[in-house]
């Protein structure tokens, strides 16, 4: 189910973001990124529509996914 970032609380969202950009794994590029920098680059994504905010109701996760 995708979670309209606009109705989520500001903190909330930002929580979600910095969770997501710290996950093991996460690949910004060949340069390495402040963590303000990355949560700003998902909140621009956000924004455009490139990615979303999913819930998984199976296993109970939140999880920023690109959009198809």
């Amino acid at each position: 189910m995708i979670i309209p970032w606009q109705n989520l609380n500001p903190q909330t969202l930002d929580n979600i973001i910095e969770s997501f950009v710290l996950r093991e794994g996460t690949d910004y590029g060949l340069q390495e990124k402040s963590l303000q920098e990355k949560v700003t680059q998902v909140k621009s994504q956000l924004l455009d529509g490139t990615v979303a905010i999913f819930w998984s109701e199976l296993h109970q996760t939140v999880d920023i996914r690109l959009v198809k």
